[in-house]
């Protein structure tokens, strides 16, 4: 199954190990998920998970990016037209739809139906729910 996942996602795996968004991250890191992403979802990884107010070690986040490039599939997403309330979820959305992937996002609400071009978003729990059902 191919999803795309959002910042929070990952940063939540990451800051609670034991929670919903860790073992998503988990099935995608065993590859039991494939991970969609294009060099804008990257370079925003980066940028946050960076952030001094998480104090996630430099190397081990970089070594985390490299191995999430190494397996993801890269796609090169083409422009939709939507309305969001936050503009920096847009290349989510777009890539998602290129990848047919669905959207992991632990802000539901700025995904709005009308504007997720047919795509699927869940929260983490939800998604884990879909996956054992």
């Amino acid at each position: 199954m191919k999803l795309v996942l959002d910042t929070n996602v990952l940063v939540s795996a990451l800051l609670s190990p034991a929670g919903n968004p860790a073992r998503v991250l988990d099935l995608i890191l065993n590859g039991q998920l494939d991970l969609c992403l294009d060099s804008g979802i990257l370079a925003e990884y980066r940028s946050v998970l960076l952030r001094p107010r998480f104090g996630f070690n430099k190397n081990n986040v970089e070594e985390l990016l490299a191995h999430l490039e190494s397996i993801a599939e890269q796609v090169t997403p083409l422009p939709l037209k939507m309305e969001l309330p936050d503009e920096d979820d847009r290349m989510f959305i777009e890539v998602a739809h290129a990848a047919r992937a669905i959207i992991v996002t632990g802000n539901l609400r700025h995904y709005p139906p009308a504007a997720r071009h047919g795509v699927e978003v869940y929260a983490p729990a939800e998604f884990l729910r879909l996956l054992s059902s």
